[in-house]
């Protein structure tokens, strides 16, 4: 079975910047390949038309027509040209797109099956951000949706979000996002002694890091040794026009707070893993996400987490066992569960245990990819009849 996906990001050196969903594509695509499928990303959005290999993975980049105001319809036409030329020569049979932005709006193969996963569109996380939406963004997003060959989400949450945003009563097969539990697995010399709180990820008002300082200046308090790392890139700030999250976040921590705090930026993903590892837990408290690979990769790495509790939290943590989920904006209650597991070791050794053993039985890899794999195989057979 030959498997494209169709992105505008993907974590590669050649292909730019890449965050969740490219970082989903490749995992999923890594336990394709261990399936004995093959696997085409076509990445838009380039600087140039290329093609190159990634671990197996044939990556092919596409580079958007530049042309006033037709610019999104003759990329579109040449994506839809492309995807018919493989789909002829046999070297895809199904094609999956994203929901963001609607790419797949006004892309008609002759007859490769599109199959959509919601990752979260504009519309979705502009909804859950309390921000205006674009219209041309729903618009697409919508047409998108309702002229795909199959739905898929990474969680119930954004289903039912998605069919309500767009009025629609569709029915999403879910097959969560997949973490390779053997690559994200703990190793005692990794581990760092200090008592370090990690955060990584965007610097970005709806993953809430302007609630984090409030909440650390809260552990501060009663813990004054606690440390806290953040790695990420740091995104400029639509609600109010700053060019820095971070800037804005200085303000907010407490003198004493703001000494224990290191922002290290963005970091290769090669790297992340070994940050984890030396951090003594992590924190997420996003008011925006459809299924965080983030989350699972700490998880994985047998971290104690304390998180958001909204919505799709409640699909990836057992709370109170595998994890703390909390309202972020309850920065007392927030703070006060990092602090028990900053001074509990056998309640961080017991949350670590059971963050590991949920990713090993539901989100691994190998599982997630045989759910595929039967997915795509239903949708290429309805193609053919």
């Amino acid at each position: 079975m030959h498997i494209a996906f169709l992105t505008p990001e993907y974590p590669h050196p050649n292909t730019g910047h890449s965050g969740g969903i490219g970082t989903s594509i490749k995992n999923l695509a890594i336990g394709l390949l261990a399936q004995k499928c093959k696997v085409r990303v076509l990445v838009y959005g380039q600087r140039e038309d290329a093609i190159f290999e990634d671990e197996g993975i044939c990556i092919q980049q596409i580079k958007n027509i530049k042309c006033k105001g037709l610019s999104w319809w003759l990329t579109r036409k040449k994506i839809q040209t492309i995807i018919n030329q493989l789909y002829e020569a046999r070297e895809i049979d199904v094609i999956e797109a994203p929901d963001w932005t609607g790419i797949t709006s006004f892309i008609t193969p002759k007859k490769c099956p599109i199959v959509i996963r919601l990752h979260g569109s504009d519309t979705y996380f502009c909804h859950l951000d309390k921000r205006p939406v674009k219209w041309i963004n729903k618009f697409h997003e919508k047409r998108g949706l309702q002229n795909a060959d199959g739905l898929l989400s990474v969680s119930h949450y954004s289903a039912e979000v998605t069919n309500v945003l767009f009025g629609l009563d569709n029915e999403f097969t879910i097959i969560p996002n997949p973490i390779d539990t053997l690559l994200f697995r703990s190793n005692a010399e990794n581990s760092n002694e200090e008592k370090s709180i990690l955060y990584f990820g965007s610097l970005i008002r709806k993953k809430g890091l302007l609630e984090l300082p409030l909440i650390f200046n809260k552990v501060v308090e009663k813990n004054p040794k606690a440390k806290m790392v953040l790695v990420g890139k740091d995104v400029p700030d639509i609600a109010t026009g700053n060019y820095s999250t971070w800037d804005m976040m200085q303000a907010l921590f407490s003198e004493q707070a703001k000494d224990q705090v290191s922002y290290l930026g963005s970091i290769p993903y090669a790297e992340i893993k070994a940050k984890i590892a030396e951090a003594t837990l992590c924190v997420f408290p996003s008011f925006a996400e459809a299924f965080p690979v983030s989350w699972l990769e700490a998880m994985a790495m047998g971290k104690p987490i304390v998180a958001s509790n909204i919505g799709w939290a409640t699909e990836m943590i057992d709370d109170g066992k595998s994890g703390y989920l909390v309202d972020p904006r309850d920065h007392n209650l927030f703070a006060d569960k990092i602090i028990d597991l900053l001074k509990d070791e056998q309640l961080r050794l017991d949350m670590s245990k059971e963050a590991r053993n949920r990713v090993e039985s539901i989100f691994d890899i190998q599982k997630i990819a045989l759910q595929n794999v039967k997915y795509y195989r239903g949708i290429i057979a309805k193609s053919l009849n």
